[in-house]
């Protein structure tokens, strides 16, 4: 989709990107705070990430990140060995990434199932949600966060609500500026006047600083190394490139275009690499936004990179008059995404769908809430295609009949892999069989390694039965399994006249030299 670059489309954009950077900044704090570092190493990992990702990503307007899903796993690393490590480690990560998008694996993302691309949603919208109860508890007589109660509570649920109102009505009635930017200037003006008593922004923790330094981190560059870091690199690039590569599947399912999976992981690993060296803890594709910005009209690499930049401006001009946004008001806005992000339509489809998929839904949502994205995500997968593989198992048949040369033809249908070749081998009777038996695979294909065993054992059984065993229409690609398979199935055995097959050792016909045989 080309967008052209209108003064209204820019303007859109930017105000956009505005939005979204205002909602970038407690969302990076928070995560900060769960990988026990300070907040600016959050603050430049949303920047140069969601800067590098938005100029170079697979997904104009998507926006990344620091993400709470990568700050879980760094926790430990942090801990136990420190900041610096932390930094090592997100180099690494970004090296893996780029290799994978070097070796076009993004593709692979293309086997998610849908109902896990539904459960992934689901989840996320929860753990969205999730997260922003935890700006409803203050510090308490100990330290430790406690709930708010009485007339604080009931304020901050009603600037909430305001936000959220003022963000439907401006969405209906306000097109030239984005509805969640209303939300929040209208609920931080409203505070700001009659000087109310509710949490803001500089109550997580300062947001000033300079720009971010290059630093080459600290740690020895030897084995020991490498084996600390090594684990922790692998589990954050896989869960950065799935959480990215789903979003990038969602934002592109929403606005109706095409993104670039291997550009996004390569991006994604470049950015990585560029922020491990700076200073920052490291990021990934945001759902909720690359949402916002989505609903904000953002649809260009300018909205994302604006808001990257609008964040830098905040760190280094403004971080006085951002500290003072009410936390209501970003926890209104992303009320609103989680709301518009939840797949809803899952209720009503619950019962139409096959048990299998309803339960890959659930599962993968609860898996996403309860632990993280990326186990979720592979769960789903891997039950997904247990399910497949079972009922393809269950699909093999053949129906058996006698040709005018007295001989036993049984034409198959269904895959013959793994899963299917017990139904495989009991379809035949070499015993009672005639003494010539052809096999045809037009209605089948081989598709794995199991498969080519199973007809070298069937053979098998036709030769102690002193009987002949021959196959035909076998396809390309199972040709080309059979040639790799060698002694597996001998050469004499195949009998192909459509397609043309290995008819002696180390040579085959094609289709031309056959059809001319046949005639």
């Amino acid at each position: 989709m080309t967008v052209s670059f209108t003064p209204a489309r820019i303007k859109t954009e930017l105000l956009s990107g505005l939005t979204v950077a205002l909602a970038l900044v407690p969302e990076a704090v928070a995560f900060a705070f769960v990988a026990h570092v300070h907040p600016l190493v959050g603050l430049y990992a949303a920047f140069i990430v969601g800067l590098i990702t938005a100029l170079f990503g697979g997904r104009p307007g998507m926006v990344s990140g620091a993400t709470g899903a990568l700050a879980v796993v760094m926790v430990s690393l942090v801990i136990n060995h420190g900041v610096e490590y932390l930094f090592a480690t997100v180099v690494l990560m970004g090296i893996i990434q780029v290799f994978a998008g070097i070796a076009r694996l993004g593709k692979f993302i293309r086997m998610v199932p849908y109902p896990v691309m539904l459960g992934f949603v689901n989840g996320l919208a929860i753990v969205i949600f999730l997260a922003q109860l935890g700006q409803f508890k203050v510090a308490g007589p100990d330290g430790a966060p406690v709930w708010l109660t009485g007339e604080k509570l009931y304020l901050m649920l009603a600037l909430v609500a305001a936000t959220m109102a003022v963000i439907v009505l401006a969405g209906r009635y306000l097109k030239f500026i984005p509805a969640p930017l209303v939300g929040i200037l209208v609920t931080t003006a409203v505070v700001t006047v009659f000087n109310l008593d509710v949490g803001r922004v500089g109550d997580l923790a300062s947001i000033a600083g300079d720009l971010p330094k290059f630093h080459i981190p600290s740690v020895p560059f030897n084995m020991e190394t490498l084996t600390i870091i090594l684990p922790y690199a692998v589990i954050l690039a896989a869960i950065g490139l799935i959480e990215s590569l789903l979003t990038l599947n969602l934002v592109a399912e929403i606005t109706e275009t095409k993104g670039g999976a291997s550009q996004e992981c390569a991006a994604q690993g470049a950015a990585n690499i560029v922020t491990g060296f700076f200073g920052g803890m490291g990021g990934c594709a945001m759902i909720g936004q690359s949402m916002i910005n989505i609903e904000s009209g953002g649809r260009t690499r300018l909205s994302s990179g604006s808001a990257a930049m609008f964040l830098l401006a905040f760190i280094l001009f403004a971080s006085g008059a951002i500290e003072q946004i009410p936390l209501a008001a970003l926890v209104g806005v992303m009320f609103m995404v989680v709301i518009s992000t939840f797949a809803w339509s899952s209720f009503r489809i619950m019962h139409k769908i096959p048990r299998s998929d309803a339960f890959v839904l659930v599962l993968v949502s609860a898996v996403t809430v309860i632990s993280d994205l990326a186990i979720a995500v592979v769960v789903g997968v891997i039950f997904s295609a247990l399910v497949f593989a079972w009922k393809a198992s269950r699909r093999i048949s053949a129906r058996a009949e006698i040709d005018e040369h007295g001989r036993k033809v049984y034409s198959l249908n269904g895959p013959l892999f793994f899963g299917s070749i017990e139904s495989f081998a009991d379809l035949f009777d070499p015993k009672t069989d005639p003494g010539e038996v052809i096999v045809d695979f037009a209605g089948s294909r081989v598709l794995d390694h199991s498969g080519l065993q199973a007809i070298d054992s069937l053979a098998d059984k036709y030769e102690r039965a002193g009987k002949t065993l021959q196959l035909r229409h076998l396809s390309a690609d199972c040709r080309k399994l059979l040639k790799k398979a060698g002694s597996l199935v001998r050469a004499s055995e195949v009998e192909d006249p459509r397609y043309g097959v290995a008819v002696d050792y180390g040579h085959t016909f094609d289709d031309e030299n056959d059809a001319k045989a046949a005639s």
